[in-house]
């Protein structure tokens, strides 16, 4: 199998999502596109994979991984959701947002912050990991795609490849994402609180919130 799918970003072929969702599931590590960069993937509670993305961004331990879900109700499997926290997720996915929240039981305590119990979770709006997500039936594990070194995300598929061609086991290429992270807002207290600005709108947080 190639380690390179071209996909049509807009219309992906549900073929080579399903050679992805495959991968994911015998414990590959992917990097596939989003709203907002790239991202590399894998399996919930696969702690073998979990380690292979952790040594290619170099993280420790601590680093937050994040939940990936297709839309608002697979969240409240993996999240406390209260009245004005699901409003304000509501509003603002899909999009280029993640969300801290407390974690459920769903979620292996490996993937939480080990001192708060909280898990990072989004839901992009992108075709290729929305269809991507149906298809695998449960969230990816997931980090955005920055190398050590790396003053930007990479955006260049080809060039993840040549770069990660023997650290990971497929790249789904969608084009250029941009350059932008997902914006970061902590939820777990009594109000939202904006941990890093990136590409989701700061100002649509506030104008819900308030």
């Amino acid at each position: 199998m190639r380690r390179l799918l071209e996909l049509r970003p807009k219309h992906p072929q549900l073929r080579l999502i399903r050679q992805a969702v495959d991968t994911v599931r015998q414990g590959g590590v992917i990097v596939y596109p989003t709203d907002s960069c790239y991202a590399l993937g894998c399996a919930l509670g696969d702690k073998g994979a979990m380690e292979r993305i952790a040594r290619i961004r170099q993280v420790d331990k601590a680093h937050n991984f994040t939940l990936v879900c297709r839309d608002l109700s697979e969240i409240a499997r993996y999240a406390r959701v209260d009245n004005w926290q699901y409003r304000l997720l509501k509003a603002c996915t899909p999009g280029p947002y993640t969300f801290v929240l407390e974690a459920t039981r769903e979620v292996p305590r490996r993937l939480q912050n080990p001192k708060r119990r909280t898990i990072g979770i989004r839901v992009p709006e992108h075709p290729v990991p929305l269809l991507l997500l149906e298809q695998l039936g449960e969230p990816l594990m997931s980090s955005t795609l920055s190398l050590p070194g790396d003053e930007y995300p990479l955006t260049d598929a080809a060039e993840i490849h040549e770069r990660l061609e023997h650290d990971i086991d497929l790249v789904l290429d969608g084009g250029n994402c941009g350059l932008e992270p997902t914006t970061v807002v902590d939820l777990s207290g009594t109000a939202p609180v904006v941990i890093r600005v990136g590409r989701g709108d700061v100002a649509a947080l506030g104008a819900v919130a308030g």
